[in-house]
């Protein structure tokens, strides 16, 4: 089956610098392209798909927190027959400087893995709305449509496989040690520093601090590594402005460097 993705880029364009009148008209289909790869079943319960995005020379796109000068990827289903759950396996993004702001996320192509969980041994048919940001000295957000099966199809797809294994690593593989989260409230929610013990991880160092409700606002994390650790400092902003209590283990942890990136995700007191 023929997979299609339909692009429908904003009609207004956020600039992120003085552009010459031609880089004005930029539109979405010169510069990047997405589409849904039906992958392969693991077992009788799991399908492994992905998302391949092609961008043109120089262009962007960014991870789940991009940081101040990045726009979040999102994949929301519309429609999913015979599936019951779904999860990307991001694979490890870069830290990247443009204007004075951080972003982390994508040059070039990028396959993002999908596995889904079923309820059927047979097809299954998945719909989905992507929301992206792509950017050189201009950004764009994008709306993409995405839609096909997930057939019983078994042989692994090499260009998934591959996407899989450039992960993050997980603490144990990374040799990381203790990681520690102090609270401390502010007048609009509560401010977190962040103090982990992990390996050098290379050039442009960042510590990011998420939250899994994505309701709930967090901070760019303020990084400064001292010897074999690594401090960020973030703040947890909820929606209506306000001090609130907050588990530690609502927080994911990810230590990205030019070298390799660690998923350190939970902290003590």
């Amino acid at each position: 089956m023929t997979f299609l993705a339909r692009l429908f880029c904003a009609a207004t364009l956020g600039l992120m610098s003085a552009l010459p009148v031609s880089a004005q008209y930029v539109s979405a289909e010169d510069v990047v392209d997405v589409s849904l790869m039906p992958g392969y079943r693991l077992d009788g319960s799991r399908h492994m798909a992905a998302i391949r995005i092609r961008l043109a020379p120089g262009w962007k796109t960014y991870w789940r927190a991009p940081g101040d000068g990045g726009v979040p990827t999102v994949l929301r289903l519309t429609r999913a027959e015979g599936v019951t759950g779904m999860a990307i396996h991001w694979p490890r993004p870069q830290v990247f400087y443009s204007n004075g702001l951080r972003a982390i996320g994508y040059e070039g192509d990028v396959i993002l893995p999908l596995e889904f969980a079923l309820d059927t041994a047979g097809v299954a048919r998945v719909s989905g709305r992507l929301d992206l940001g792509v950017c050189q000295d201009v950004c764009m957000p994008i709306t993409v449509d995405l839609g096909g099966v997930l057939p019983v199809e078994t042989t692994r797809d090499g260009a998934i496989a591959a996407a899989l294994s450039d992960r993050p690593y997980t603490a144990a593989e990374a040799g990381a040690g203790a990681v520690t989260c102090a609270i401390e409230p502010i007048a609009d929610g509560l401010r977190v520093t962040v103090r982990a013990q992990v390996p050098d991880t290379g050039r442009n160092e960042a510590l990011v601090v998420e939250h899994r409700d994505p309701m709930i606002w967090v901070s760019e994390a303020a990084t400064e590594r001292q010897g074999g650790w690594l401090i960020g400092v973030a703040d947890v902003v909820p929606a209506d402005h306000g001090p609130f209590a907050m588990n530690r283990g609502d927080l994911r942890i990810t230590v990205i460097g030019s070298r390799m990136a660690v998923e350190l995700n939970r902290c003590t007191g």
